[in-house]
């Protein structure tokens, strides 16, 4: 059977589930629990200085629904531990003496002040913690603040606060990045070259979740009001898989260990972050919705499809798909495909027709005396719309062109790959082809 044990800059977990900083792991009796269910690690909830952050008293989470009412979206507007970072300390030494072989790494957000980071950092190595993340994302509450967000939308200061931490101790320093920045390699290579030993990310994205139009005031609600909080959960999975690939495959950043994080809430989603480079994955709003066994799902689950697929390891998964990412100028344009309707599963709902007709190519048609319907290859462009809406698992394939005439185009099917660097329209073609090498 597949191996779940995992390694991260040297911190050893008997799988690669983390829990990430944030309410589930506020004190010692959830991470107790946790430990017990049988996840890998923990990142204590981020612990600040004294005195303790003062957090509302009222609704702190705000989320929408899909259609069969699982939460997809979530918003946080809950602070950093308003708890005394001393009895933080106590409960994170007892923790950490019971469950020796877990993982526990330590969030921290202090002001960039020497004597914080020279106090605090030796006693929560003190504790027998086995890392330090940085938590410089928080984009609420924190950010009004100069901390969170606000430092980690500045590179300067990213690198600045990671050099000033791994002045003052000798655990692995994970540099947590906010995702609310136009491009995350310039936090990341900040982070490197301030000594990072790894990074995790994302962090959550500054957001309103809804308003209330009886109220007319944002959700959650504050005695008549509301305020831009962190956005988590399922829906903000591709923004974090986009940004984990950036760092994957840049390769300045080359070699930077990465934790992944964002709406992590099954196997596949973990197999799909390690398959991008991440060395393991940290999940918190799944949890929050579902509990603390969804371990179980999340563990099992992976186990089995790398069994399946023959992997042995979580290090011969990690990174497999970081080659096949690439900048659109170069996809291959000679790629052709088609879609194909199976009129025996189509129940003649007629989404994909509509969808087609109205807002993309009219290449859909209802089959003579029938209620199924089929596409039109002269006006189809490949865009994967039908697809989309289709209710019916399996009924439309998307089939290449290997040989042949496009009869959209009347183009011959070329096999020779020919991206937009080469394409004969490209008017600047050569010159960006030239420039790429």
């Amino acid at each position: 059977m597949a191996s779940l044990y995992s390694s991260f800059v040297g911190i050893s977990s008997p799988n690669p589930f983390w829990l990430a900083s944030a309410p589930p792991t506020d004190r010692e009796v959830n991470v107790e629990r946790a430990f017990a269910a049988g996840w890998g690690g923990v990142v204590w909830k981020t612990l600040g200085i004294d005195p303790p952050v003062v957090n509302v008293n009222g609704p702190r989470y705000g989320f929408w629904r899909g259609d069969n009412q699982r939460v997809q979206g979530f918003n946080n507007i809950e602070l950093i531990s308003d708890r005394a970072i001393g009895s933080n300390l106590e409960e994170i030494a007892r923790v950490k003496a019971r469950w020796p072989d877990r993982a526990l790494v330590v969030s921290v957000m202090f002001p960039l002040e020497e004597e914080h980071w020279a106090r605090w950092l030796p006693e929560i190595e003190a504790t027998g913690a086995d890392g330090i993340e940085l938590n410089l994302g928080c984009p609420h509450g924190m950010s009004e603040r100069g901390m969170g967000s606000a430092m980690g939308q500045a590179p300067q200061l990213v690198e600045a606060v990671t050099r000033m931490a791994k002045a003052h101790t000798r655990l692995p320093v994970i540099v947590k990045l906010t995702p609310n920045v136009t491009d995350i390699t310039w936090s990341a290579s900040a982070a490197k070259t301030g000594g990072a030993d790894a990074v995790s990310l994302i962090n959550t994205i500054n957001s309103l979740i809804r308003v209330d139009l009886d109220t007319m005031a944002p959700e959650p609600c504050i005695d008549g009001k509301g305020t831009h909080g962190g956005y988590c959960g399922p829906a903000v999975k591709p923004i974090a898989l986009h940004m984990v690939a950036e760092i994957a495959r840049n390769q300045v950043l080359a070699g930077l260990p990465i934790s992944g994080i964002g709406g992590i809430t099954s196997w596949r989603d973990a197999a799909e972050f390690l398959a991008l480079g991440a060395g393991n994955v940290q999940v918190c709003t799944a949890a929050m919705l579902y509990g603390f066994r969804i371990i179980e799902d999340l563990a099992e689950g992976l186990a089995a499809w790398m069994d399946e697929k023959g992997y042995a390891s979580v290090a011969e998964l990690q990174g497999r798909a970081v080659a096949n990412v690439r900048d659109w100028n170069r996809l291959n344009l000679n790629y052709v495909t088609k879609a194909k309707i199976d009129a025996e599963r189509c129940i003649g709902c007629g989404r994909c027709f509509i969808a087609c007709e109205d807002t993309s190519h009219q290449a859909i048609a209802r089959l003579p005396d029938s209620t199924a319907y089929q596409v039109k290859p002269e006006d189809c462009v490949g865009c994967n719309l039908c697809v989309a809406v289709c209710p019916v698992p399996n009924c439309i394939d998307m089939l290449p062109m290997r040989t042949g005439t496009d009869p959209r185009t009347g183009s011959p099917i070329r096999s020779a790959p020919m991206s937009w660097l080469e394409h004969p329209e490209n008017p600047v073609g050569a010159v960006a082809c030239k420039t790429e090498e």
